[in-house]
């Protein structure tokens, strides 16, 4: 089957919630992916951050292989040999106290909402059924009803009401405006430390201390959303770090997988995490033996390998070469370690058209809300493969008739080793 036939495949019988670029990827290794054809590219998505460790890792894969064949399901009606050491393990490495898995992302967010709604009553003395969340403008914690409630983008919210009550939301990096939002009913604050699907939007220096100082001051508890933010992503384990901030409750996930399994957590402290109660909430797949052991190395693989640390070096390379092109074309380049985002002109057509020119010439990554451009490759890139990515992007963005690419435009076609072996045999007679 060639490309055209899965594309088929899919528009007939899939329902049309994406819209993808016309390629069809078969296997991956690190930062490159193939296709149906044989073709590699290098991926500067990696799944939003769900690819941090790169693809097929093969400590992951190891892990995953092994646990597999061991036990990969109890429900936690039953205990697993693997659930008490990855809870170890995380709340080691990020310093929190206790840690509740969940699956997705949008369940992390769900779960830290029930958290703090439930702090608000029994803690804060709000009247039951009566607590809000502040959240911000251009937010994407996920696409439950809930979630898009206080969402700002009109795509996640037209045909889909009626939304929740309980949510007010103040533009993002108005520390004043969040201020003035509070009431004596505001249970917490909701916000992520850049804002990824908006197109990596960075707040003002000071903001997330200013958000963690307010919410000392009015008793409020601070949720981070670091599910694409964190792990290293940025540059640091969680991108609150970049301020030395501390929220109450962190929720995780993407990365934590390692790209082979869904796996979310929620991270928070004693007196948080121990208002739930047997029955009041959990899920079925949750902490689930094979999602633990995968975790646990997920989070080992970051931090043994050194690819936070990677991510800050090889983030602001990458910055920088992008700044460096001479387009009119580029208004804006903006992130933090490896989440970049491109802001395009109107004279570039869209960001859309942009990412299907790269696609031709061997890269991958993904538009956003129309103007901007995401490059967040896995976390093990190195300087002579951002090279090569900055000369694509180069050659769409600033087309002159004196610029020459110095390296083939599409990247080699993948040959297999039995492939190979065949051609060999071949040659030989």
């Amino acid at each position: 089957m060639q490309t055209s036939d899965f594309i088929r495949l899919e528009e007939q019988f899939g329902a049309r919630n994406y819209q993808p670029l016309d390629v069809v990827l078969s296997h991956g290794e690190g930062v490159w992916v193939y296709d149906v054809e044989g073709r590699r590219y290098l991926d500067c998505l990696a799944s939003y951050s769900a690819l941090n460790q790169g693809h097929c890792h093969p400590r992951l894969v190891r892990v995953l292989t092994e646990q597999a064949g061991r036990l990969s399901l109890t429900s936690r009606a039953f205990r697993n040999d693997q659930y008490g050491p990855f809870l170890q393990y995380l709340c080691d490495v990020t310093g929190y106290e206790m840690a509740l898995p969940m699956n997705t992302g949008a369940e992390a967010v769900e779960t830290a909402l029930k958290l703090a709604r439930k702090w608000a009553y029994v803690v804060k003395g709000v009247p039951r059924h009566q607590a809000e969340v502040i959240t911000a403008h251009d937010n994407f914690h996920g696409r439950t009803i809930t979630l898009i409630s206080f969402s700002t983008e009109p795509l996640y919210r037209d045909d889909f009401g009626p939304f929740t009550p309980g949510f007010i939301t103040v533009p993002y990096g108005d520390a004043d405006a969040l201020a003035r939002a509070v009431t004596a009913q505001t249970a917490a604050v909701l916000i992520e430390p850049i804002q990824g699907e908006a197109g990596v939007r960075v707040p003002p220096p000071g903001y997330l201390r200013a958000v963690r100082a307010i919410c000392d001051e009015y008793h409020l508890l601070f949720l981070a959303d670091e599910i694409q933010t964190g792990l290293g992503r940025t540059g640091k384990l969680l991108a609150c770090e970049h301020e030395d901030v501390r929220p109450d409750v962190v929720m995780i996930g993407k990365a934590l997988g390692g790209g082979l399994y869904p796996v979310s957590a929620v991270l928070a402290d004693r007196p948080v995490m121990c208002l739930l109660k047997p029955g009041e909430h959990g899920s079925t797949f949750g902490g689930n033996p094979l999602a633990c052991a995968v975790a646990r190395e997920a989070l080992a693989v970051l931090l043994e390998e050194g690819l936070v640390e990677n991510a800050a070096v090889m983030g602001d390379y990458f910055r920088e070469r992008l700044a460096a092109i001479d387009s009119p074309l580029v208004k804006e380049v903006r992130g933090r370690g490896l989440l970049i985002g491109l802001e395009l002109t109107p004279e570039a057509g869209g960001a859309r058209r942009v990412c299907e020119a790269l696609l031709r010439r061997g890269l991958l990554c993904k538009d956003t809300h129309g103007t901007t451009i995401r490059f967040t490759p896995p976390l093990m890139i190195d300087r002579p493969t951002i090279d090569w990515a900055v000369e694509q992007i180069r050659a769409v963005l600033q087309p002159t008739d004196d610029y020459r690419p110095t390296t083939t435009a599409q990247a080699p076609l993948y040959t297999s080793p039995a492939t190979q072996t065949q051609r060999e045999l071949a040659l030989a007679g």
